[in-house]
């Protein structure tokens, strides 16, 4: 028996996806991780934006192309939010929201719909390793309700993995690079220890450790202090930041300034100053002026970013911010191509520092990256290889990386 689980969305969802395959392998099924003919499709659907709401519907009759009379199992945020998109669909056999992923290979026989939400960490079978990096889910959910997100609707309140658990899952990998992730990791908290408390506990797993999507709070001189005496994490800061206005961020709901934002970066930058900040921005949000959105491009120069995810803002039903007057799809599409310029020019500047220098990079399929995310390339590295390397010529969105030894 084959099964296909197919997932949209961020790494969480990846993570587990990956321990959900681990567990149908545990059974004795064969598994699959991209669209082909099976025997039964899990889809973990991802509901951050309206265009993945659509992506997650279009997937189940994508799917069954392969096979029209395989049962389906839709999982994740967007079935949360909207069971009813997904339970009439031909072929649906189970919809299961985002608790309890657990007990979703128990439900392999059921039909109907399962929405029910965990109070504390969900535990789940340690991932299949299917990429060269591994990503590891150290906390779910979130607290912090920003007027332009669903998610904490959908995936519940904030908990946190015990740092127990998440040892004994990191030392039993035998990933070069690990990837912490969560859904705000900012706020993790195991019986009064912190995110940079976890750090410390795993500095002697001989990995680099990777950190996802931070905020803003989380960067203070005790953090990095405890980050650096680590040792083994990647300088590489992915810190949110949706807008440079400060307007902009009060209709947000979020909780620092602008000033605030860039003295995180500062921080940063002197601990660690090769360190790559890597961020989000909204574009077009409701309340944003020309002059909220010219703000947010100056922001980008004097953060110093080394790279720019930009996405026009997406009304989510349900937010506060689907209440306000939406800006037309013109001013956000116009703001959106001025954004990605400056973003494009910001990632120049950052990479033109590092032409000739010597960096870490491990290597995936098709490419690698550097411990401060620079893209790099080499016909010569094997796949899962970890190499000292100098930094020549741009290729691609990157460097053509000259391989000096392997470690």
């Amino acid at each position: 028996m084959k099964a296909c689980i197919f997932t949209l969305g961020c790494k969480v969802n990846e993570a587990e996806s990956d321990s959900l395959m681990a567990g149908l392998e545990a059974r004795g099924w064969e598994t699959a991780c991209v669209p082909c003919a099976a025997d039964l499709y899990l889809i973990n659907t991802c509901a951050v934006t309206a265009e993945a709401e659509k992506k997650s519907r279009q997937a189940v009759a994508r799917l069954r192309k392969f096979n029209p009379s395989a049962p389906v199992i839709v999982f994740g945020c967007a079935s949360r939010r909207d069971p009813a998109a997904f339970s009439g669909r031909e072929g649906v056999t189970v919809v299961a929201g985002t608790g309890r992923k657990d007990k979703i290979l128990d439900l392999l026989d059921a039909h109907g719909v399962f929405l029910e939400q965990d109070a504390v960490f969900c535990e789940l079978p340690p991932p299949k390793r299917t990429h060269t990096r591994q990503n590891v889910r150290i906390q779910d959910g979130c607290d912090r309700f920003c007027s332009y997100c669903i998610i904490p609707y959908l995936r519940g309140r904030s908990r946190s993995r015990s740092m127990e658990s998440v040892q004994k899952e990191v030392r039993a990998c035998t990933a070069r690079e690990i990837v912490l992730t969560g859904i705000d990791i900012t706020s993790y908290s195991d019986d009064g220890h912190d995110l940079g408390d976890l750090l410390l506990a795993l500095a002697d797993v001989p990995a680099r450790i990777r950190l996802g999507s931070l905020e803003e709070g989380v960067v203070t001189r005790e953090f990095l202090e405890k980050m650096r005496a680590a040792g083994n994490v990647c300088p590489h800061f992915h810190l949110s930041l949706q807008s440079g206005s400060d307007a902009v961020l009060r209709a947000m709901n979020r909780r620092y300034t602008r000033a605030e934002y860039l003295a995180a970066c500062a921080r940063i930058y002197e601990f660690f100053p090769d360190a790559a900040i890597t961020t989000d921005i909204i574009v077009g949000f409701p309340t944003e002026t020309e002059e909220d959105f010219e703000e947010s491009l100056s922001i980008i120069k004097e953060a110093g970013f080394a790279r720019v995810h930009a996405f026009p803002y997406s009304s989510r039903p349900g937010t506060v911010a689907a209440k306000k007057p939406q800006l037309p799809e013109s001013v956000r599409r116009a703001r959106m191509e001025r954004m990605l310029a400056c973003a494009q020019a910001a990632e120049e500047s950052y990479l033109a520092r590092f032409a000739g220098r010597r960096l870490t990079a491990l290597f995936e399929e098709d490419g690698g990256y550097t411990e401060n995310y620079i893209r790099v390339y080499s016909d010569a590295a094997k796949e899962g290889g970890m190499y000292e390397v100098t930094l020549k010529e741009r290729e691609k969105d990157g460097f053509h990386a000259e391989l000096c030894k392997e470690i």
